[in-house]
């Protein structure tokens, strides 16, 4: 079962954005955009719906974790038996594809970790075919391809990925995965540690123009960047929410995809942007604004796509993992009878 959402840590590069929870599992990624179908999809069903779990080999919930300074650069630490182990879990600015990078680092003692990776694309439905080459493996389903490169061999069993190693103090281990299209060229190898460098640079050059002259800076500043991290950079557009599908109420049917352009949310999350000085993105959405509404003001929609389409159709997931026709579907840690990625939503 996944956790907690409020134990859930959030990384993005502004064109898409996954969910780390206090356990090490990444439950949550949609490739390569915020309303792209979720490849790791275990926040709305079971681990069957995909995930990538990086860890200690004994398990267990992390010891401390937090955000590397005013960046989305975030930091898990466990102190086991046998020693300390940390991991940095970010995504680099987008150059030529969207990259998750883990990096382990050896704090003292040592540590046995390991890499659980669990692809399945089309939110669960569909398990990737996947090979194994020199230094990296490779998991293709339709158009999609996503390669795993690491420091570690990896092995390939039914249909998972996973490795273990023995992380001693000093030590840095890197798990670098990239998301392409199935029939183009192989993407550049991403150096971790330049990644690490360039997207803690992208966010604190950010955060440097926030104005917080208010009694909680630290608060304010943590969720301005939140909120900057639901903005799609290529187009200008803001999501609701990183996530589709939790419900409002534990319980309730109001389960609304919010990983799209809803009117009423974009304004709440330019007001808090522009009151703090962030204008760049209050520009930006406003010409995708009016990009989007072009034509007939009265035919005006509550909500658009990333790119400001208006066709947006209703997709039940009947074959998610865990879902059992009329049974009930675990969302976080709610009950409901039906999973919905509700995109048209009710007439407010």
């Amino acid at each position: 079962m996944s956790a907690r959402i409020e134990d859930y840590g959030l990384i993005g590069d502004l064109q898409t954005a996954a969910l780390v929870g206090r356990d090490g599992s990444i439950d949550w990624l949609c490739l390569p955009r915020f309303d792209s179908p979720a490849c790791f999809a275990r926040l709305l069903g079971d681990e069957d719906s995909g995930r990538w779990r990086l860890a200690p080999a004994e398990g267990g919930l992390c010891s401390q974790r937090r955000y590397r300074g005013d960046t989305l650069v975030l930091e898990t630490t466990w102190r086991t038996a046998t020693g300390t182990v940390r991991v940095v879990d970010l995504m680099p600015p987008r150059a030529e594809v969207a990259a998750v990078v883990r990096i382990v680092e050896g704090v003292e003692g040592s540590v046995e970790m390991r890499s659980d990776l669990r692809l399945r694309f089309d939110y669960g439905r569909i398990a990737p075919w996947i090979t194994r080459r020199p230094g990296s493996v490779r998991a293709v389903a339709g158009p999609d391809a996503v390669l795993l490169r690491s420091d570690v061999a990896q092995q390939v069993h039914d249909g998972d990925v996973s490795a273990d190693v023995v992380v001693a103090a000093g030590d840095r281990v890197s798990f670098v995965l990239v998301h392409a299209v199935s029939y183009g060229s192989e993407p550049d190898e991403i150096d971790a540690d330049v990644a690490l460098a360039a997207t803690a640079e992208l966010w604190t050059s950010w955060s440097d123009r926030i104005q917080d002259e208010t009694r909680w800076p630290d608060a304010v500043r943590r969720s301005l960047l939140l909120l900057k991290a639901l903005t799609d950079a290529p187009t200008g557009g803001i999501v609701a929410a990183a996530t589709t599908s939790l419900p409002e109420l534990i319980g309730g049917e109001r389960n609304w995809d919010y990983r799209y352009c809803w009117l009423r949310d974009a304004s709440f999350t330019l007001e808090a942007l522009v009151g703090s000085g962030c204008l760049e993105e209050a520009r930006a959405w406003r010409s995708w604004l009016l990009r989007a509404v072009a034509g007939d003001p009265a035919d005006l929609q509550i909500m658009y796509g990333l790119d400001g389409r208006r066709r947006l159709t209703e997709e039940t997931l009947d074959w998610l993992p865990g879902y059992e026709g009329s049974a009930p579907v675990r969302l976080g840690n709610a009950a409901s009878t039906q999973l919905q990625l509700d995109v048209w939503g009710e007439v407010l």
